[in-house]
């Protein structure tokens, strides 16, 4: 059984979906496609995903605490 084959597998076996959520560790897979509709989801069960999706949310959040320790103005305002 190849990767590709497996991959197939674990999309199409309904325990690995919860709501609008993929994970499935056996899956190699960053994103893959959604279930209903059109795009793309995050495979929890892969862990670079995981670091991805953290960064994705770090980078705002430690911009904005930045940006209060340094008490920045912002024109406009």
């Amino acid at each position: 059984m190849t990767q590709d084959d497996i991959n197939q597998a674990e999309w199409s076996n309904p325990q690995n979906w919860s709501w609008l959520c993929y994970r499935s560790v056996r899956d190699s897979r960053m994103f893959v496609p959604k279930r209903w509709g059109f795009g793309w989801t995050v495979n929890f069960g892969n862990r670079n995903s995981v670091f991805l999706f953290v960064a994705l949310l770090a980078i705002p959040m430690l911009s904005l605490l930045m940006s209060r320790m340094l008490r920045l103005e912002f024109p406009g305002k």
